[in-house]
Order: structure tokens, then sequence, then C-alpha cells
């Protein structure tokens, strides 16, 4: 049990209700009221996290912190932010959660999930606000390299996965940003049209999962859903995470500029607990607010009840280990983060088997592009994290050929470029994103370039990188490009012309290293696109980065390509492999409200490789319009050459409910339903099973 609590009457995991108890009778009432406001609200100054951010260009170098109240033994928030790492001191960078989308593995990312925990607590901290869980509905939005891919199931199962990890460490996981943010420019002005139906079944399931795994805490959005700011929306905070879903965590503002002046008051009604990371409304509006009764004490108790309720149950859960400094990076984390960047890594293309590449007959190296020597680990915003290394594709290929003669053009010169091309025996483009190119955006509230970024101008390369493919391509036959980004890049009008394609994404600390082992057959890339690749912008949802209002629609992502018989370049949940895998026919069997289906998976080739099998649902005779099919299921299968092995994959009645806005509820029906198992959501390939639940 940590030391802040060792002087109060609570004992080492302790229940929840004899927490309840405690709090309830025996803190709250001895609490001021200066003191309630102080636990509800971060005790930065404004001016200290500016200077942070912009004036020595380390942000949340310490846990930022809410009010503790020493004298009665209790605790504080020591907030540390994130996804990709632990934004405090010099952590393990991870490859970004995209990337980590990618892998379509829950158990690696929950492994993240104790990596990070661990070095939270390692540098103070007891609050993560990391699982950034909101639906990229186009890949434009500048901060799609936090979350995990387009699908709202997937998003939940590897946020629920990196939930119950990061909370395994006694460390309390926020999932962000409640709700309907991804649109970056217009963060604080977008006011979100959406009707309750797409509400509930497209935008709001993942963040509902990850509470269901137990998550502590919400934090809210800067932007306006039907008219309402999320920080004092009665109906997102109030309605749906207290009443409908029974949320006993709390719930935390977004930093600064998500509550408004004059409006303390609605923000606690509505149901907002703390306002970070400053001292700001709250201490200068509610004690006015609670003397002349526009707030009474008891709704403010409620906020304070909350939060303390959370705080002391995760101060006296006993530690799983003990959290010394050298925890921070430590080589085992190390590990974790290269292995998820070798699990990420999508093999797009591999014409005639030019991959991966013979080391004994590579000798020669040209490798080709502005980001070729970039340690690009991705955003510069709040999610930045300081390893103390990081390794470029140029450096992580040296070091893996340390024999071979490796050449170096940054792409300025083409005409040499050419030369260079035609007498290598290799030539690797490194082209695509920086963080100036997207992440989060701040000059709308604060004249800065320090982290520029914001939402995508395109969703194309920049001619820099489309004018060295078109010089070199065709010139050396083991040509390959790897790409680095957020999400969907549109590649069509030159990717014909080479032979080899890799997405890279931004691979953290390690991702140089494994860019270099993939080229070279030590690695076999196994990741699965978390999002679709279409052949043009306008087949995704509008998108206004500088909107006042925007209306989301129900479709967007693989299930608007397929409503629309729209072709794709490349298919949610495609990746290539240096081996072949075959699907036997699916078994299944209904307990009840419960589709289970059972196949093998097999490794037909001679390499050692990872496939996911995946499972999508559609509907037949539903009362209202559904998607030609919806992901309900996936597994990664680690398969050795010639192995077999069982995969089961289930779908449950109620999560193929529809929300009825008459009955304000999800609807379950007994109809006909199709089951369709395969390697991505168009395999040619696809077994489609019908069955009906019991």
């Amino acid at each position: 049990m940590r030391e802040a609590v060792r002087n109060t009457k609570l004992t080492e995991n302790c229940s929840r209700e004899t927490i309840r108890s405690y709090v309830e009778r025996e803190v709250i009432p001895q609490l001021t009221l200066k003191e309630k406001i102080g636990i509800m609200s971060g005790q930065i100054t404004e001016e200290k996290l500016l200077y942070d951010l912009f004036e020595i260009v380390h942000y949340n170098f310490d846990p930022y912190p809410t009010g503790a109240v020493e004298r009665l033994g209790i605790p504080n928030v020591r907030f540390v932010d994130g996804p990709r790492g632990v934004v405090a001191g010099s952590a393990t960078c991870f490859p970004v959660s995209m990337a980590r989308g990618a892998t379509f593995d829950r158990e690696l990312e929950e492994e993240i999930g104790k990596c990070i925990g661990a070095e939270i607590r390692a540098v103070g901290g007891n609050y993560y606000g990391g699982v950034c869980i909101n639906l990229p509905r186009n890949p434009r939005w500048g901060r799609a390299q936090e979350t995990y891919g387009e699908d709202s199931w997937h998003i939940g199962e590897m946020g629920a996965s990196l939930t119950k990890g990061i909370q395994s460490q006694n460390v309390m996981a926020c999932i962000k940003h409640f709700a309907l943010n991804s649109i970056e420019n217009a963060r604080f002005t977008a006011d979100v049209q959406i009707d309750k139906r797409t509400l509930h079944e497209v935008y709001l399931p993942h963040f509902k999962k990850c509470i269901e795994a137990g998550a502590a805490s919400v934090m809210c959005a800067y932007n306006s859903v039907l008219g309402s700011f999320c920080s004092e929306n009665k109906y997102l905070l109030h309605d749906t995470l207290r009443d409908r879903w029974g949320f006993e965590g709390f719930t935390l503002s977004d930093f600064l500029w998500a509550l408004h002046e004059g409006r303390a008051v609605e923000s606690v009604k509505a149901g907002m607990n703390i306002e970070m990371p400053c001292v700001a409304y709250y201490e200068n509006e509610l004690p006015a607010a609670v003397a002349d009764g526009r707030v009474t004490e008891e709704e403010i108790n409620e906020s304070v009840g909350y939060i303390l309720r959370t705080i002391l149950y995760y101060e006296t859960r006993k530690d799983p280990q003990v959290y010394t400094p050298d925890v921070i990076a430590r080589p085992e984390h190390i590990a974790v983060a290269k292995r998820a960047a070798e699990e990420a890594a999508v093999l797009l293309k591999n014409e005639g088997g030019v991959l991966p590449l013979d080391p004994e007959k590579t000798g020669r190296i040209l490798v080709l592009g502005k980001l070729g020597n970039a340690q690009n680990i991705g955003d510069h915003g709040s999610s930045m994290v300081h390893p103390y290394y990081a390794v470029s594709p140029l450096s992580g290929i040296m070091k893996r050929m340390p024999r071979a003669l490796i050449l170096y053009n940054d792409g300025t010169d083409l005409e040499l470029a050419k030369k260079q091309a035609a007498d290598v025996d290799a030539v690797v483009i490194v082209a695509g994103y920086v963080h100036s190119d997207e992440g989060e955006f701040l000059s709308s509230k604060v004249e800065t370039e320090a982290t520029a970024g914001g939402d995508r101008m395109t969703m194309r390369l920049h001619k820099r990188d489309t004018d060295i493919i078109e010089a070199v391509a065709g010139i050396c036959p083991n040509t390959v490009v790897s790409l680095i980004g957020s999400s969907a890049i549109l590649i069509n009008e030159w990717e014909a012309k080479v032979p080899a394609i890799l997405f890279s994404f931004y691979g953290g600390m390690e991702g140089g290293t494994v860019l270099a082992e993939i080229l070279f057959g030590d690695v076999n890339p196994g990741g699965k696109l978390p999002y679709t690749v279409a052949y043009s912008e306008d087949d995704y949802p509008f998108f206004d980065p500088d909107c006042t209002q925007i209306t989301y629609e129900y479709y967007h992502g693989y299930a608007k390509m397929d409503r629309e018989k729209k072709e794709v370049l490349y298919p949610f949940g495609y990746g290539l492999s240096y081996t072949k895998f075959a699907f036997g026919k699916p078994e299944i069997q209904v307990f009840g409200d419960t589709a289970k289906f059972r196949f093998t998976v097999t490794n037909t080739g001679n390499r050692d490789g990872a496939e996911v099998a995946q499972l999508y649902v559609g509907c037949e005779g539903s009362a209202v319009e559904r998607p030609v099919k919806t992901l309900r299921d996936f597994a990664r299968v680690e398969l050795k050459a010639g192995e077999t092995k069982e995969v089961e994959l289930s779908v449950a009645k109620k999560d193929m409910a529809y929300f009825s806005e008459e009955q304000d509820d999800f609807v379950t029906e007994d109809i006909g339903y199709t089951a369709y198992i395969g390697s991505c959501s168009r395999d040619p390939g696809m077994a489609a099973v019908p069955f009906r639940f019991a």
C-alpha cells in the first residue's frame, strides 16, 4: 500500500465497498469546500503548462497533480500523458497506437500496457492519459496515429487490452477523448451533429468496451456535440456514462481549454469531475456558486466521491513489483517495443518475391528519401515521448549490413539518384510524413510553430517523395518503398511501378532496426491494415478541418466502401507475408445467444509467420439498414512453417443488436446472420457461414 494512505483506516487490497463507506462517512464530512475544489482541480499554472509546451519543449516532464489532502492521508491524481509511452522523463518509445492496431494482438497490447504502467509508477505518476480511442472517420485526422484504426470493435478490443495492462500496475487508465473528436484543426470549434443510432452503434461502443474492462477515468473532448460542449454535455457525461453504462470512475477535462469561463457550474452539474491541469474556473467560480445556491455542496460531494473512491482503490492495491528508476526504458521494455514494431509492419506488395532481400547477394544498397535518415517517431504534441535513442531507417540498415556499401541520397539530386540506383543491388525508398504533416494542433489557441501538425492537407505523398519514386522506378529490380505515417496514404498513381511496398508506421525507438530485419528476412511481416486504402479521397466521408459544424454519418471505412460497392486498393485487415496460409472449413456451434466458429489455419510455406483470422458478420432481413458485414472477432495466429492450429472465433447476439431511437436502447433480432471468415475484409477466399442464434 502506498505511503500516502498508510495513515488512513484502509487496509491493503480493501474492497470497493469499504472504500466507498470510508470516503462517504469519514473523509468527505471532514473536507472543507476549498479542499474539495482542490481535489477537483489540477494544481499547475497556465504559465507553467505553456512554458513546458513551448519553452523547455518537454511537456509533462513531471506528473501533473490535482490537489491532495495530506492532513487526512488523501493522495491525488498524478497525471502522465501518452499513448506511445510515458511522456514524462526519457521513457520507452513504443510504436504509435495505429501501428499497434495493425498487430491485431490483444495480448501484446496488454503487455505494452504493463510496461507503460510500470514506467509511470517509476516517474511518480499514478494516472495515464494515453488510452486514445477516438474513431478516425477520415484518415486525414491529424491525431489518427494515437488510435487503433477505423473499426469500432477493433478499437475497443485493443483499447480494453491496453487499459487492463496499465491498471495491472495500479495506475488509473484514462480513455479519451469523449466523444466524437476526430478533426484536429477544428477540435475547439466543431459542433458535431449526429443521430442517436450512429452515436451509440458507431462512435461510442469502443468507449463502453473499455469501461467494461474497468477503465478508471474518462477524459472529455474539446468539441461540442449537438450544440453542447463535451465538458458540460449532460447526455454524454451523465445520461450515457453514469445512467446507461454504470460508470463508477471519474471524469476529467481535456487540458486548459475544455472548460469555459462562467460555465463551471454547468460542467459540474453535467458530470465533469476534474478540471485539468490548472487552477482555473472551478477554483474561481465554484465557491460563489455554492454560496448563492447555483450549485449545491451535495453536487460537489458527488464529484469528490467519484474521484476519491477511484484514487483510494488503486492506492491501496498491492503492487506487483517495485518501481525503481531503472524500470524506465529497461531492456525488457525496449524488447516489447521492438516486438510491437515487428508485428505491426504491413507488407502491401511483394511482386515476384522481391522481399526478403538476400543478405549474401546484397552488397550495395541505396537508401533514398528525406525520411531515410530521420528519427521519425511521430507527433511532437502532447503524445511526444523522449527516448534516449531512436533508430533511423539508414542506421538500422547499416547496423544489419555492416559489410555492405550503403549509399544515402535525400532525393534532392534525382539525376544522381538514378545513377546510383543503376549501380546497386537494392534500393530502399523511405517516404511519408513527419510531425509537421500530421499531429496535435494548437495554433488556433497559441501563436506558435512548436508543434505545427494538425490535420493532413492531403492523403497523398509529398511531391518530393513521388518524384523520387517516379525517377528511380524500374531501374533496380529490387526496389522497395517503406511508407511512414499514421493512417491511409493513397498511392495508386505510382503503386504499380514498384515491386515491393511496406507500411512501417511510426515504429518507435526500434523502428529502423525492425525495418532492416524485415528487409533481410530476419522478421516475417504479419501486420494487417487497421484501415482501408481507397483510390480517391472522395471515397471517404466528407472532411472539413476548419468546420464549425459537421455531421457524422453512420457509414465510414470498409462499411462505407462495401455499401457503395467501391473498389479499394487495399482493404481493411489486409497484409501479406513471406509465407502462405490456408484456412480450413469452419464448423459452427451455437450455444444460446453465442455462435462459435472453429476452423484450422495452416502455414503452407517454408517460413515461420503470423496470420490474423478475422470474423465479420452480416444480417439477413433486419428491421433497419445494416452494414454488409462488420468485424466481430479476430485472432493473431503464430505458425511455424508447415504448422496447423485450430482457431475459435465467436459472436454474441447482443453484439449484433442495433440501437432503436424509438426505444432508446439496443434491440436484438431473431433473424438470419452470415459469418464471413478470412484474412481480410475482402478476402476472395472468405468462407460464408449462415447461422441463427438459438
